[in-house]
């Protein structure tokens, strides 16, 4: 197997199991996706993979889980999303700040921990809650490539049932990655080179977000819920180490 080749087939299983993850998690694939993918390809080029798979997972999901939708939390999160979410992809095409990962990490592990220790502890899912939770996590997905993590504390933390909880999430996620992805493209993100990618995300996309359903389908609430917190954790905790790597 020549090393094109073996490229395409790593990149794949990244791919794949990012999605299976994501699924699993329900906040989408992007929070290990980029972790993974940044050993192998440039920033500019990670988030234009990024957006164009979640294109395909969301998608996927909306078809899965489209009788499980929380149109009310949709509606606020959603708007405040996409809106920031477009702000923050023209950010980086202007400039980066460099710690911003660096306090991303932070936020994930220390939100996640504090929500993991205390599981009774939930907050309503009010408009100016929503609106709140989906504007930073629409920026962020838009200025780091990664917002699913801060979507999902929200969502956590309005104690959604892990249905409404994934098919929420993936109809939010549409909107944010739809209009980022577009930036990032207009911007000339994905070089030509990479554009034999794109079948093998569609092909990700929808195996990774139908296994991860199956697999939801096997574990209750209570386990679905510390699933979530356990990932993000670990999400913000790799997010810190690979900073402290580069900066070595």
């Amino acid at each position: 197997m020549n090393a094109y080749r073996l490229d395409l087939l790593l990149f794949f299983i990244i791919t794949l199991l990012a999605e299976i993850l994501g699924t699993l998690g329900g906040f989408g694939s992007s929070m290990f996706f980029v972790s993974f993918s940044q050993f192998l390809y440039d920033f500019k080029t990670v988030l234009a993979l990024t957006g164009t798979l979640h294109i395909f997972s969301n998608i996927s999901k909306l078809i899965l889980f489209r009788k499980t939708i929380d149109y009310k939390v949709f509606l606020w999160l959603g708007v405040s999303s996409v809106l920031l979410a477009i702000a923050g992809a023209y950010l980086t095409s202007i400039f980066s700040f460099g710690y911003a990962r660096i306090l991303l990490g932070l936020f994930l592990v220390a939100l996640s921990t504090l929500l993991y220790r205390t599981p009774h502890v939930f907050i309503p899912p009010t408009k100016t809650n929503s609106i709140l939770s989906g504007s930073v996590a629409g920026f962020l997905a838009g200025f780091v490539g990664t917002g699913g993590a801060v979507r999902g504390l929200a969502l956590t933390s309005f104690n959604m049932e892990k249905n409404f909880f994934v098919g929420t999430s993936a109809a939010i996620d549409f909107g944010v990655d739809l209009s980022r992805t577009l930036i990032y493209l207009d911007h000339d993100f994905l070089q030509a080179q990479y554009f034999l990618y794109i079948p093998l995300l569609m092909l990700a996309a929808w195996l990774g977000s139908y296994l991860g359903k199956l697999m939801l389908n096997r574990i209750n609430q209570n386990l679905f819920q510390r699933i979530v917190l356990a990932l993000i954790l670990l999400t913000g905790m790799s997010m810190l180490v690979q900073e402290v790597l580069i900066r070595i």
